[in-house]
């Protein structure tokens, strides 16, 4: 299998590693978490780089670009954790969107494709423990009743997709953050980003997706969101260990540089194929997003599962390798840990991802007894 990446690729990962290098510098991050987690300059970038339009046919203005392209586009965004809800608006959205009605379509996915609308997945709740199927939030014809928890940027969005409970089954609804009924807090996360309490009153909302579909289409808007979560990952433990080797190259003990002592270099090289595991993990979950649901479903939770597993390990050593630096606010490697820690919890932690492989692996059971 040939796991080299053409010409377009790698220019549109230039790209981005450009704008991460110029426009979003450690310090410049650390002014947009103190401002709050959202810099819409910092979005306006994004979609003048044209990565909005990336996941959007080129029929409604967009570019058409598959599940790789967006693979390496997180990766770089990895590598500079970029905070703004770049899967969450140019990803997750438009593969419900597709989903939708014709004339639904038309009105919304040259909004994103341009930049005009920013749409986030709201579907968390209270007490659902990263299932799915549990949605407390009722539809009674085109109004939404509800509450949802961590929705990225949700006092920033222009609108959400909703998972609500239509009485038949689970349905995916649009709601505009101006209509009526719609309430939201923002707060800030551990990582630095923005999230927030969004609440729905009989709010208007139009239909995306009806109860008969409503919870596959949900499932695969956490699975395209898992596959750049992964990638994501990738990217910031990459940049992770290449600060590390950096700081190892220079501190010295005993007189020497501590890259030089034979324990912490067999450390690094663990670290490295913690990084290569998930990096290969990645690449799995980008290829199996186009798979029928079951197939794609069990991969995408080994996928998750391997990046927590990875995440802590290099998050971990790479600290613990720096030494008491490794923890402080002022230095660049701590936010990477809290990046790599929080991403953990995103659709699903280990815990969640372990007992999905498990499941899926029901039909084995007694071949070894």
């Amino acid at each position: 299998m040939d796991f080299d990446f053409t010409d377009d690729q790698e220019s549109l990962r230039d790209a981005v590693r450009r704008w991460v290098d110029k426009d979003y510098g450690f310090e410049h991050r650390r002014g947009i978490v103190k401002a709050g987690g959202f810099s819409r300059e910092a979005w306006d970038g994004l979609v003048g780089l044209g990565l909005t339009a990336l996941a959007v046919s080129e029929e409604h203005g967009g570019m058409g670009f598959g599940p790789v392209d967006a693979m390496v586009v997180m990766e770089e965004l990895g590598r500079g954790i970029v905070m703004e809800p770049y899967a969450q608006a140019g990803l997750i959205a438009p593969s419900v969107l597709r989903q939708a009605p014709a004339e639904v379509q038309a009105e919304w996915l040259p909004k994103i494709a341009g930049g005009e609308a920013l749409i986030v997945l709201a579907h968390q709740e209270r007490g659902a423990r990263y299932k799915l199927d549990k949605v407390t939030a009722r539809a009674d014809g085109q109004t939404v009743t509800g509450t949802k928890s961590l929705v990225p940027c949700g006092d920033q969005a222009d609108a959400f997709i909703v998972p609500a409970d239509t009485g038949a089954g689970i349905a995916l609804y649009l709601v505009q953050r101006s209509a009526s009924g719609v309430s939201t807090r923002g707060y800030s996360l551990q990582d630095g980003s923005r999230a927030a309490e969004v609440s729905f009153d009989k709010s208007p909302a139009t239909l995306l997706v009806g109860p008969s579909q409503g919870l596959a289409v949900l499932e695969l808007a956490v699975d395209v969101g898992i596959a750049a979560l992964c990638a994501e990952g990738v990217g910031a433990m990459e940049k992770l260990l290449a600060i590390t080797v950096e700081y190892m190259n220079t501190r010295k003990q005993f007189g020497v540089a501590i890259a030089s002592f034979q324990a912490l270099r067999h450390r690094i090289a663990d670290v490295k194929m913690q990084l290569e595991l998930a990096r290969s993990m990645s690449y799995f979950a980008s290829l199996k997003l186009g798979d029928e649901p079951a197939v794609r479903r069990r991969a995408l939770a080994q996928a998750k599962l391997q990046l927590c597993n990875s995440a802590r390990y290099v998050g971990q050593q790479c600290t613990q390798l720096h030494g008491g630096i490794g923890v402080t606010d002022e230095y660049i490697s701590s936010h990477y840990f809290k990046r790599l820690t929080a991403m953990e919890m995103q659709f699903g932690d280990s815990l969640h991802q372990l007992a999905e492989v498990s499941a899926g692996m029901q039909d084995q059971a007694g071949v070894f007894a």
